[in-house]
């Protein structure tokens, strides 16, 4: 059983160092890689997926997708801005139609599937002083 707790423990790990790397580096996805770190922590532990999902900035998005397979409204148009621009760069720059092709392929797979998501039907819950998180 320790091998398995230490195995989501570095899958958890490696889920927020990839979600750090996402928050900067915009083809990267932040959000997919917090929620799967706090699908982890909950395996391997509490007192890491209580920090995530506590967290001021991220925990919300995880609140939000947990509770009710919500993606809010800012994430969606952010992620479509992002998208758009790659498509544009990878156009300017001049890549082949193939490649363009499958991006935008990609890209319209990933659209489709966050647009048909719900939006939150509540305010985004805070966290409480005591690593517990109230609606």
């Amino acid at each position: 059983m320790a091998v398995a707790r230490f195995l989501w423990l570095v899958l958890g790990g490696s889920s927020v160092v990839l979600a750090a790397i996402g928050a900067v580096l915009p083809l990267l996805p932040t959000t997919p890689f917090l929620i799967l770190a706090a699908f982890a922590f909950s395996k391997s532990s509490p007192r890491l997926e209580r920090w995530l999902i506590a967290h001021p900035r991220f925990g919300g998005a995880i609140r939000n997708w947990r509770e009710e397979r919500a993606i809010g409204r800012k994430p969606k148009w952010l992620a479509t801005l992002v998208m758009a621009l790659s498509w544009g760069v990878g156009w300017g720059v001049g890549l082949s139609g193939a490649i363009l092709a499958v991006q935008a392929a990609v890209f319209t797979v990933v659209l489709v599937f966050l647009w048909t998501r719900s939006e939150p039907t509540r305010p985004q819950g805070h966290a409480a002083g005591n690593g517990t998180v109230e609606p």
